[in-house]
């Protein structure tokens, strides 16, 4: 059994995220010492890690449920889990593409910046020039 502070530090999990996780349902209800103290068992170390892993990965916190459900129940088919990644990879690819046309704006900006006075400064002109402000519609849809 693990304290709350050990399971933290083996998860790299807050202490807090994990009473949170509790509070919301996607961890059980931990097990209480006589003096109150939270207990954990390895199961709970195995589920609050994949938690951990899908969270780096994005997933949103009804995704990972619906994750935790299918990994409690093998004999489901895995299509639904293959749904979830599909979506968040898609999402994953629009953020990336965002951020890459922001960073060719950026580079842009940085290029024709030759120095000199702030007054001539062209990363200053091109931030109040408003005409020249990437929108949505500027960044690219994957």
């Amino acid at each position: 059994m693990l304290t709350i502070g050990a399971l933290a530090k083996r998860t790299g999990t807050k202490v807090n995220t994990i009473r949170y996780y509790e509070e919301i349902g996607m961890m059980p209800e931990a097990e209480r010492t006589e003096g109150g103290q939270r207990r954990y068992s390895h199961d709970d170390l195995d589920r609050l890690a994949f938690i951990r892993h899908a969270r780096q990965l994005g997933f949103p916190l009804d995704d990972i449920r619906g994750l935790l459900d299918l990994s409690e129940h093998p004999e489901k088919p895995c299509a639904e889990a293959d749904v979830i990644a599909t979506r968040q990879l898609k999402l994953i690819e629009q953020r990336i593409a965002r951020l890459e046309a922001l960073r060719a704006e950026l580079s842009r900006m940085v290029a024709q910046c030759h120095g000199g006075p702030a007054g001539e400064c062209r990363v200053i002109e091109v931030l109040r020039d408003h005409s020249e402000c990437l929108t949505d519609h500027d960044m690219p849809d994957v």
